[in-house]
């Protein structure tokens, strides 16, 4: 009796080894998410241009916690969702910050944008809050999206952080279609005129020492 419970035992313990086997055998693979960028490259010749007389450091700040990441925010009247199998090729802080520095680069006006840890004394503070990076579904969710780039600038004096001007920019582009091939590209024109407006007041603000 014994012997007969044993093998009764050991042939249900390899029934479940083999079911386990075949569950995890049929589980979907997972998909490859298609991988996207915004920001255009820096220009061949802003890499030989003047460096700007006015330095203006670019302080730590803050981006849109639910945009931030490598995922493309969709937002349909008060529902929240990512587009699937899309994501940015790096982390969209990570892509803005250098779309801040190749916009600065590529103007040939007198300002000279200073990263953390650059040698250099800076005249001015800059600080950009971005508050909005989001695809808005606003005439339904199966029409055309339109991309908005919201912006906080507030730019103070190096020498005693006194506010010399504080502006919000917000930046708005219908997508061409419905479809992540037309939304990208959306992102990146929202993306580059938001920057030529912050640049061009940058620039406005900032007075020669």
């Amino acid at each position: 009796m014994t012997r007969t419970t044993g093998l009764l035992r050991l042939a249900a313990t390899a029934a479940v080894a083999l079911s386990l086997g075949g569950c995890i055998s049929l589980l979907p693979k997972t998909r490859e998410a298609h991988l996207y960028r915004f920001g255009q490259p820096l220009a061949a010749e802003a890499l030989t241009a003047p460096q700007g007389r006015i330095g203006v450091f670019r302080t730590n700040a803050t981006f849109q916690r639910e945009a931030a990441g490598d995922r493309l925010l969709t937002i349909t009247g008060g529902q929240v969702a990512y587009v699937a199998d899309t994501r940015w090729v790096a982390p969209a802080v990570v892509l803005w910050d250098e779309a801040v520095l190749a916009a600065f680069d590529a103007d040939h006006g007198p300002v000279r944008l200073i990263s953390r840890g650059e040698p250099a004394a800076a005249d001015y503070v800059l600080r950009l809050d971005v508050r909005n990076f989001e695809a808005r579904y606003e005439r339904g969710a199966k029409a055309a999206p339109t991309v908005v780039v919201r912006v906080r600038a507030a730019m103070t004096r190096g020498a005693d952080r006194s506010v010399v001007s504080e502006r919000i920019f917000e930046t708005r582009v219908v997508a061409a279609d419905n479809r992540v091939g037309a939304i990208v590209p959306a992102y990146d024109r929202a993306v580059a005129e938001v920057l030529k407006d912050v640049v061009a007041w940058t620039t406005a603000e900032a007075k020669p020492a």
